[in-house]
């Protein structure tokens, strides 16, 4: 019998070839994509899952009070912070920092080059690391001893990969590297480690021994400067809740007193401002929105948008088929009577109904896995991932086979046991299932289909909006037209006052379509340094709170360079002795000092070193523009390892060639190394750009899988009505009239649907952007917009069967009348 109910099944595919292709390309449309995107997930959930102490891997994040009242978050601590939480707590069994920002040289990105080579080559990546840190990582060695590898001063660990890259087939334990051409102080090689996993959030290829290394004199005693990220690794059993309402004791212990001996009056109600909390690891990948640590992050906001919108598109597939199976089994009837006159039973009838359900749905399920293999390689260009489908994996394939065969006993089971519990002589006297137009079955699912499409184009909409306010927002500066010459450091060589650097700058000042140029490292995209510090007003120190700023250095031309625009006062002057000891500052400081006009005024950072304001610039956004626009002071500087030109010229190879030709002058060892500021701000933000994408990308799709079910439930529709148009038609209605009456009843489910997705889809984007410092209105429009826009596809793809239903010639539908 089942041989009987395969033939069967299989010849119902050839008769029936329009609906099966919608039906099986549809569902496994849907499939795929769910697939790709469950895919896209498992990697974003993946991240710091390998760490063999991993569920005690914590970082350290400060919480802080703002003078407005809300609540800051950051990852930068004080130098002896690990040493002391080790020291203090017993809980605690390893602690160690890192410091990966680029605030000084070692850091961030660097000019290498090996022993015995003469050329350099640029690489990014380093951070300087305690040794503690390989250990509580488990870090894995190709070459050396791990418990030993950073343990002396000036030692490195590199990867793998750069092992092979510049000591290839070689053991490079012992040999060293040279930084930024210092031949001076060499890193001696203590280690090579296995290349970082692509899911970790620790991508660095070099790591810098932080035993010995002060960043100033004096600087590893201090407890009022934050450089770097702190690491704990806790004992079992140990609570981290407990623990991190404790590590406040910390400050009290250590920063308070330095506090009082500076003489501050508001150290106790200051430390009061602050608390900590430890991050899991495994959620730093996905749980650092608003956390500038420096590091790649994912969010968790979109994976549950990707979630949600994977999960709709297998809901619509699913809805699909059960509908297309459900309306198409309708047509069966008479067939169904005759079989159950010639004795059929009514079990027999339902294993029928249910194997060419399982057929289509296993057809689909192949189908899908293939199609999920040809986009693969689509798909990952779009979330900038590696992907791989584990078809050979014990859990892939049986899951599948429990999905194919649950879907298809799902789509299989009303119609079994709708059709199959009638009688013969009712069906085969009008050749339809008695009842088959009240089916509030196939309402409510169509009601979710368009509930579904009205959510997720609102979401749309919403994303994109936002995406978009974040994308367009006024930077405060201009990224156009800038070319970023790396690796410049090695233009002065030590002269002083940088004799070199300033004769640099006019030589490319000579050049054609040059208008302006700017020696800093302090950029406002990303590669820039950053430099955190206390500021007061000059001489307030122990009576004010303090005020947390960027301290940055850039030269006379900065501001004209990067398009900044000044609010009042000027700029920086070399001919001006003074300006050694001026400061510009942003409207943002001027705000915090409580300074309408600044101007004259001075600061200090808590000593006797003053420094009188001289300019006032516009804010410009100098971290992420999902963040808040913080205080900067900006110092007269005279040395970076970038310079950044502002060009207008249409001749940009030639004007290259010719900023080659100067800097051939001034550095004839290495070749001449270039960025365009658009392009940095453009990688900066590529995460969003692919958010926007792949979102818009799968709504999309998602709609069209929605329209593909309407377009089977309308032509099911006018198959199920035919004879009532014909009579209409006889009796005078004309085509507008019939088309009208056809699409009545699912202008009401749009009306039910909209009322039910609009609340829904407010708080789920409510939600979504309750985190975003700047985030768009939730206006009626959008409702509004998304509402006519689902009507709108509702009609015309339902309008398209009504319309040929009513132009049908009415003799075809009543002949057998």
């Amino acid at each position: 019998m089942f041989r009987n109910y395969w033939k069967i099944a299989v010849r119902q595919l050839g008769k029936q070839k329009f609906y099966s292709f919608i039906k099986i390309g549809g569902f496994a449309l849907g499939i795929a994509t769910c697939m790709l995107v469950a895919l896209y997930l498992r990697h974003e959930l993946s991240y710091d899952r390998d760490y063999a102490n991993g569920s005690r891997l914590y970082r350290v994040i400060i919480d802080y009070l703002r003078d407005d009242g809300s609540v800051g978050r950051g990852v930068w601590l004080e130098p002896g912070f690990a040493k002391a939480m080790k020291a203090e707590f017993p809980e605690v069994e390893q602690s160690g920092r890192l410091m990966p920002a680029p605030l000084f040289y070692g850091a961030g990105s660097n000019e290498v080059r090996p022993q015995g080579k003469t050329e350099e080559t640029y690489e990014e990546g380093f951070t300087y690391c305690d040794q503690s840190v390989l250990d509580m990582f488990g870090t894995h060695m190709v070459y050396g001893d791990r418990a030993h590898a950073l343990e002396r001063p000036s030692t490195i660990v590199i990867s793998k990969r750069k092992a092979d890259k510049y000591f290839p087939g070689q053991d490079p334990v012992g040999k060293q590297l040279y930084l930024n051409g210092d031949n001076a102080n060499p890193l001696t090689i203590g280690g090579v480690m296995e290349d970082p996993a692509p899911t970790s959030h620790l991508q660095f290829d070099f790591l810098i021994s932080l035993t010995g290394h002060e960043l100033w004199p004096g600087e590893q005693n201090t407890w009022m400067a934050e450089n770097y990220h702190t690491y704990a690794l806790l004992k079992p059993g140990a609570d981290p809740v407990k623990l991190q309402h404790k590590l406040v004791e910390l400050l009290r212990k250590y920063q308070l007193p330095q506090m009082r001996e500076r003489g501050q009056t508001n150290a106790e109600s200051s430390i009061k401002k602050e608390s900590y909390e430890l991050q899991p690891v495994r959620d730093i990948h996905l749980y650092s929105a608003g956390l500038d640590d420096v590091l790649v992050h994912g969010d968790i906001r979109m994976v549950w948008l990707f979630a949600a919108v994977g999960t709709f598109i297998l809901l619509l597939a699913v809805v699909n088929f059960v509908n297309l199976s459900t309306a198409r089994s309708a047509n069966r009837a008479k067939e169904v009577g005759l079989r159950k006159v010639v004795g059929s039973s009514r079990g027999g009838l339902m294993k029928q109904f249910l194997t060419e359900s399982l057929l289509l749905s296993g057809i689909s399920f192949v189908l899908a896995i293939g199609l999920a293999w040809a986009f693969l390689g689509m798909f990952e260009r779009m979330t900038d991932t590696v992907l791989d489908i584990p078809l050979f994996s014990a859990w892939l394939l049986p899951s599948i086979l429990i999905a194919a065969v649950a879907v298809g006993l799902l789509a299989g089971w009303y119609p079994a046991v709708y059709l199959s519990r009638f009688r013969p002589v009712e069906v085969l006297k009008s050749g339809v299932a008695p009842g088959s137009g009240r089916s509030r079955l196939r309402s409510t699912l169509v009601v979710f289909q368009f509930t579904t499409s009205v959510i997720l184009i609102v979401s749309t909409i919403v994303v994109y909006k936002q995406l978009r306010l974040i994308l367009d927002q006024d930077l405060g500066y201009d990224k156009d037209h800038v070319l970023l010459i790396q690796g410049a450091g090695t233009v002065d060589q030590g002269q002083y006052p940088h004799v070199r650097f300033r004769a640099f700058k006019q030589d490319l000042l000579s050049l054609a379509g040059v208008r302006s140029v700017s020696i800093s490292d302090f950029l406002p995209v990303n590669g820039g340094k950053r430099n955190m510090n206390s500021f007061w007003k000059a001489g307030r120190a122990k009576m004010d709170p303090r005020v947390g700023a960027q301290d940055w250095y850039d030269d006379p031309d900065y501001f004209k360079t990067m398009g900044i625009q000044f609010v009042r006062g000027r700029d920086f002057s070399y001919d001006i002795a003074s300006d050694s000891a001026a400061v510009v500052i942003n409207e943002t400081m001027a705000s915090k000092l409580g300074w309408d006009d600044p101007l004259g005024k001075e600061i200090d950072n808590g000593g006797t070193f003053k420094m009188h304001i001289i300019g006032v610039v516009k804010d410009f956004n100098f971290w992420s523009v999902k963040d808040q626009v913080t205080p900067v002071v900006i110092h007269r500087g005279d040395w970076a390892t970038i310079v950044a030109v502002k060009v207008n010229t249409s001749d940009m190879a030639g004007l290259i060639r010719a900023v080659g030709g100067v800097w051939k002058k001034y550095d004839p060892e290495q070749s001449l190394r270039y960025t365009f500021m658009d392009e940095t701000y453009a990688k900066q933000y590529a995460d969003v750009e692919r958010t926007r994408n792949m979102f818009t990308s799968l709504s999309v799709l998602a709609v069209v899988i929605a329209c593909l079910g309407l377009f089977a439930l309308s032509a099911f529709m006018a198959e199920r009505r035919r004879r009532e148009v014909g009579i209409r038609k006889v009796l005078g209605a004309t085509v507008a009239q019939v088309t009208g009456l056809l699409t009545k009843e699912f202008l009401v489910l749009v009306g039910i649907s909209i009322l039910i997705a609009t609340p829904l889809a407010y708080l789920g984007m409510r939600w979504w952007l309750r985190d975003y410092i700047y985030r768009i209105e939730l206006g009626w429009d959008i409702f509004v917009s998304a509402g006519l826009m689902v009507l709108g596809i509702a009609l015309a793809t339902i309008g398209l069967q009504a319309l040929r239903a009513a132009r049908a010639n009415p003799a075809g539908s009543l002949r057998a009348e």
